[in-house]
């Protein structure tokens, strides 16, 4: 006796075997969590510095302008960018997945 032969004696009992399993995997397949890209936190530093009374071109010229070519200089970092505003500068740096965050901001504060 092989192990098809129960199947083929009883074609209605395979069938609603057949059915109910089919129906048991559609439900259960739109019931998988699906999302279409994982929630990651890229390691990000912001950096603000202050000059009272500068407008803000003096801002992206005399402080942020400087504080970006001091960040070029950081491996690792996938973006930067900077907003200035009357007398506050703001750079965000963030950087690849690879890296941790304190090791961003220990290279930033020791201007490596």
């Amino acid at each position: 006796m092989s192990i098809s032969t129960p199947f083929i004696k009883r074609p209605v009992a395979t069938t609603l075997l057949l059915i109910a399993l089919t129906l048991g995997g559609a439900i259960a397949y739109t019931l998988l969590p699906v999302s279409a890209l994982p929630e990651v936190d890229f390691p990000t530093i912001f950096v603000q510095a202050g000059l009272p009374g500068a407008s803000p071109d003096v801002m992206a010229a005399a402080v942020a302008t400087p504080l970006e070519k001091q960040f070029t200089r950081i491996a690792g970092v996938t973006e930067m960018t900077s907003r200035s505003s009357v007398g506050s500068a703001v750079v965000i740096l963030q950087f690849d997945l690879s890296r941790d965050n304190q090791f961003g901001g220990a290279r930033c504060a020791g201007g490596h």
